[in-house]
């Protein structure tokens, strides 16, 4: 005997393997019932039966001998292997004319249901969803399990939350960064604007131009010619600043956070996405998912006018593996959690016996929501009499754990390609810098944009010119506009070095010269033109940069 055989011997013999009044599960039945059961357990001794069921790998399968005899596997024939045992009878496996829960457009004589709707067979040993279509033909038995439908699709390359330059921030986050961008340069423009209409002091105002360019380049935390004078335009400076610090401090840590603590998500994780998201989606042809997309008093007929414009469909086929090249490309397989574990986990197997990569084995993912939920179990025709005899057996083998535990018994205890493959190495990809790409490309179309623009621009404006105003008017003109810049200089910028020390310069710099050292620095002690006397420093940078006093 196998090890699962003397185990299921072992509970067998300590509960309900004896006669059924002593099952404690049947103690509270009134002495009645107990002799009801005692003769329908003596009726059946010996009886030859008829068993129906369908192809549900791995719960339920047939197996075709060499003499041509359909014998039964899976969960479901473990089970009733069980009761055979116990009750002392045998079987005949019999199959629908084809693999369908229910008929559907009204052939339920094709199907499962309809045999045992119809008493063709005495039972069907499948585990058959509870659902109120079905129960209008057959009877259930106690419950033995609790079906998950889950979704199964392949693995995409990058996680639904995002990825590269814009992952750490939601979109409404990057939409309000870019409206502040471009609303605080007029800010700045309209409130000093005012403050130099209302006070006097001499500050001018900062123009639109600048003003943007001092936002932008805070942006990328660059520095500005801009110096202002007044309390106002600094707390604008600063208020700015401070959100550039905040702003950088947060997309940096959210962004290193990403690429190396980010859990991977999917497009789909509920039925609602495969609506909102018009993904493609297929499930058995006949199955539960069928009835429920089209009965009108389920919550998921929703999805039954993705059927209609023929983004999903149902398929029958011969064995699950041929779902595959669906879901490769790029359906979603809507399916019993069993059969899609089965499935990915034979796929896992055949890529490591290929020799396939670590990396890539893992081809598909299983969505971490459930399509649906439905408890199963048998089913009888009505009114049998084998629902009372069953029942109690069923009921301890599933408070017992047998069921689960011989529906996972071939899987491994660990999860299989699980959602995060937890990689420990994270380098990055092209998909992460995909933006830094687009960057340089808007960047360097928008340059040239503007400049052709600019040349245009120009270009219409000297002929305006010469046509307006005369080859000498125009030159006059120049010349007076290249005297008045000339004139209306940025003192915020550094003097010239020759205006300091060349041979122009205001300073009298001979061999007399001294130098002295003032609060630990050194300087220089020169003469100015005018006979003051200056201090410039020495030794560092900054003497480079020096500027007199105004």
């Amino acid at each position: 005997m196998t090890g699962l055989e003397l185990i299921v011997s072992s509970i067998c013999n300590a509960t309900f393997c004896e006669v059924v009044y002593d099952n404690p599960i049947t103690d509270t039945l009134l002495p009645a019932q107990k002799k009801e059961l005692l003769k329908i357990a003596e009726d059946l001794n010996g009886k030859h039966l008829k068993i129906g069921t369908y192809d549900n790998y791995p719960l339920s399968w047939v197996h075709t001998e060499d003499n041509g005899k359909l014998t039964g596997r899976g969960v479901a024939f473990v089970v009733l292997d069980i009761l055979r045992e116990r009750f002392n009878f045998t079987f005949d496996v019999v199959t629908p004319l084809k693999n369908f829960e229910i008929g559907i457009e009204g052939r339920m004589e094709d199907s499962l249901i309809g045999l045992v709707n119809s008493s063709q067979v005495d039972m069907a040993a499948a585990f058959l969803p509870i659902v109120y279509k079905y129960q209008q033909f057959v009877d259930f038995s106690s419950i033995l399990d609790k079906g998950v439908w889950m979704m199964m699709l392949q693995r995409p390359k990058e996680s639904a939350a995002g990825s590269g330059l814009l992952a750490p921030f939601e979109i409404q986050v990057w939409y309000l960064i870019l409206a502040a961008v471009l609303s605080y340069g007029p800010c700045i423009t309209l409130l000093t604007y005012l403050r130099s209409k209302l006070v006097r002091d001499g500050e001018k105002n900062i123009s639109l131009t600048p003003s943007f360019w001092f936002v932008y380049g805070a942006l990328l935390k660059q520095g500005t010619t801009l110096a202002p004078e007044a309390n106002t335009t600094r707390i604008l400076f600063t208020t700015w600043w401070l959100f550039i610090i905040l702003l950088s401090a947060f997309y940096t840590a959210n962004l290193t956070a990403f690429l190396t603590l980010s859990k991977f998500t999917l497009d789909v994780e509920y039925p609602e996405d495969l609506y909102k998201k018009n993904y493609r989606w297929v499930a058995p042809e006949g199955s539960t998912v069928q009835y429920v997309v089209n009965d009108a008093d389920e919550n998921l007929h929703f999805l039954s006018k993705m059927v209609a414009n023929g983004r999903a469909e149902f398929r029958s086929v011969n064995a699950d593996r041929q779902y595959l090249p669906y879901v490769m490309g790029g359906a979603v397989l809507v399916k019993e959690q069993t059969a899609i574990h089965h499935l990915m986990f034979e796929d896992y197997l055949k890529k490591t016996k290929a020799k396939v990569p670590e990396t890539k084995r893992c081809t598909y993912v299983v969505a971490p929501n459930p399509f649906m939920e439905k408890l199963r179990s048998f089913a009888f025709p009505k009114n049998s009499k084998l629902k009372l005899l069953f029942d109690p057996v069923l009921t301890y083998l599933l408070q017992s754990g047998i069921v689960t535990f011989l529906e996972f018994r071939d899987l491994p205890s660990t999860k299989i390609c699980p959602l995060d493959l937890q990689s420990k190495d994270r380098k990055l990809r092209n998909s992460d810098l995909s933006m830094t790409y687009m960057l340089m490309g808007v960047g360097l179309a928008t340059a040239i944009a503007v400049f052709g623009g600019e040349m245009i621009i120009r270009y219409y404006v000297r002929i305006k010119i010469r046509k307006n105003r005369g080859e000498r008017t125009r030159t006059k003109t120049v010349k007076t506009s290249k005297h008045r810049r000339f004139r209306i200089q940025d003192d915020s910028h550094p003097p010239p070095y020759d205006s300091l020390f060349g041979q122009n310069s205001r300073y009298k710099m001979n061999g007399d010269s001294t130098t002295k050292i003032i609060n630990g620095r050194e300087y220089w002690v020169v003469g100015t033109v005018s006979g003051d006397i200056r201090f410039i420093p020495v030794r560092t940078p900054s003497a480079f940069l020096y500027q007199r006093d105004k």
